[in-house]
């Protein structure tokens, strides 16, 4: 069922950025969530479709086992029902369409954004919902992160041995230190997806904005952190198919109070779930998936 249609976006924006400060302050990082790891992408269980974005750290801090999710009515077609004092979990449709200004009649870009309530099987009764299959784990992490850095099309060049990780839009070229400098092979491959997904934003692939008008020490701290956060993100939805998960009790205290900082600003509370969907194609364009 959906929100009150008297939520508004700064109402929505408000709660989403507010769930992912809540969790940072209890030292989890949402999009480092170990509910992947067993449950896999969280799904609407009628049309079997994967929530994405934003959605899926929304989801995955609630904690649930089984990855199938659904609204009060679907739960209620399909003979169900939410038990009784259940709380249902946000989910958000966002997106830009195209309108005709009343004004010039030239065609601008608007954005919409919506709220929608969503309970997870395990609150549900009277419905027979198969338990998720174990998820196997790739046998070689590293073979199978690989195999998603050489599906990329249009990769960037890539060069090892510098003392640090970065993009360098300029050169198109990503920079990493050798493995054996890493502290494990799982840090590695989720740095170096960090890094792509930077790439990805290159003009002459996505031509994102937080990217593209990111002019390093220059840039503005909005412009920085979102693209950072798409960084973060995109990796994590990277990792997530490569079957690698970080420990949360590696999350430093300057990382976890670094995000908190960034997502307090006054300017943080419209970029979040925009960034969670830039990550998203990212990762996309990564895999090579077909736009969705």
């Amino acid at each position: 069922m959906a929100t009150n249609s008297s939520t508004s976006k700064k109402d929505i924006y408000d709660t989403v950025t507010g769930r992912m400060i809540s969790a940072l302050q209890a030292g989890t990082v949402p999009w480092k969530s170990p509910y992947l790891r067993t449950s896999g992408l969280p799904q609407n269980f009628t049309t079997r479709k994967a929530y994405r974005g934003i959605n899926v750290w929304l989801l995955a801090l609630a904690g649930y086992a089984s990855p199938f999710w659904m609204t009060y009515r679907q739960a209620q077609d399909l003979g169900g029902n939410v038990r009784k004092g259940e709380k249902g979990s946000l989910v958000v449709k966002y997106g830009t369409f195209e309108a005709d200004a009343s004004d010039s009649g030239e065609v601008t870009e608007r954005m919409y954004l919506k709220g929608y309530t969503v309970f997870n099987a395990a609150q549900i009764e009277g419905l027979e919902i198969p338990l998720p299959e174990p998820r196997p784990l790739p046998s070689d992490i590293c073979a199978e992160a690989r195999m998603i850095l050489f599906g990329m099309p249009n990769r960037p060049t890539l060069r090892y041995g510098t003392a640090t990780a970065y993009y360098s839009p300029a050169e198109d070229t990503v920079f990493m230190p050798k493995m054996e400098d890493m502290s494990s092979s799982e840090s590695f491959y989720g740095t170096l997806f960090h890094e792509h997904v930077h790439a990805v934003g290159a003009k002459h692939r996505l031509n994102r904005k937080s990217l593209v008008e990111n002019k390093g020490l220059h840039a503005s701290r909005q412009t920085y952190a979102e693209e950072e956060l798409v960084a973060e993100m995109g990796a994590a939805f990277l990792c997530a198919h490569a079957g690698i998960f970080e420990d949360q009790s590696e999350n430093s205290a300057a990382y976890l109070a670094g995000w908190l900082k960034a997502l307090r600003g006054a300017d943080a509370k419209t970029w979040i779930i925009r960034a969670a969907s830039q990550a998203q194609k990212a990762a996309d364009y990564i895999l090579n998936t077909p736009a969705k």
